[in-house]
């Protein structure tokens, strides 16, 4: 009897644990997919310096302190935000 039991009682949690499990979809396209050129925005590119960056474009509207290891600091502009890990450029977006 406590076999039979057990047995009901194992398979009632594993029909539980499986009932909790749900997939998650996102609809939302994660992507900045806006050229970097004329006609999209004219932005940093990949492994450009800080230094760099100031000369062409200015000083940013805001720098954000770095964070994290290795460091990763944000610049933001007028029309885009700028990713800088140390002190060279890893990314560039256009936000929505």
């Amino acid at each position: 009897m406590i076999k039979v039991s057990l047995i009901i009682a194992g398979t009632l949690f594993l029909s539980a644990a499986s009932l909790t499990q749900a997939e998650v979809i996102s609809i939302a396209d994660p992507r900045y997919d806006v050229p970097n050129s004329p006609e999209g925005v004219i932005r940093p590119v990949q492994g450009m310096s800080m230094t760099t960056v100031e000369q062409q474009y200015g000083q940013p509207d805001e720098k954000s302190p770095a964070v994290g290891d290795p460091p990763i600091t944000r610049w933001t502009y007028n029309g885009f935000v700028v990713f800088f890990e140390h002190n060279l450029v890893i990314h560039s977006v256009v936000p929505h």
